[in-house]
């Protein structure tokens, strides 16, 4: 969480688009690694008062319940979540953490995982296979002349 923002805004916006997919691919809807407050190890999103960030005492976006009416999403929902009362919380943000998530959402896909995780397996054998023949081949043709 501390590595959210970097010094490249490059990097920095495509981590945000990588956690907000995080939630999109899993549909964990989750913040935080325990809960939203593990934010606050963030510089960008300390509640400190010496910070002076806009997203200070907030939560990013991928935390953020959106609005099914909305089309675009909004960036700045996580803004100033965290300074209000926890009660609140549950009306914008997720207050479920992701390792929690992941916990829940790993054992009614563990078919799925280990089906990915044997076909990548036999995939890197099948390269492992035609690179040894690849391999026996050459060493054929230079012995061959």
């Amino acid at each position: 969480m501390y590595y959210y923002r970097y010094d490249n805004p490059e990097v920095s916006c495509c981590y945000k688009y990588l956690m907000f997919s995080y939630n999109i691919i899993f549909w964990n809807h989750c913040c935080g690694a325990q809960d939203p407050d593990d934010w606050e190890l963030n510089n960008y999103f300390s509640c400190n008062n010496t910070h002076r960030s806009r997203e200070r005492c907030g939560v990013p976006f991928s935390c953020c319940i959106s609005d099914p009416a909305e089309s675009v999403v909004n960036t700045q929902c996580g803004y100033d979540v965290r300074s209000k009362p926890q009660k609140k919380w549950v009306d914008h943000i997720y207050i479920k953490g992701c390792i929690a998530a992941l916990e829940d959402w790993l054992p009614r896909n563990l078919y799925t995982v280990a089906i990915v995780f044997i076909v990548i397996s036999l995939l890197q054998m099948v390269g492992i296979y035609l690179a040894r023949v690849l391999i026996a081949d050459i060493e054929k043709a230079k012995f061959s002349y």
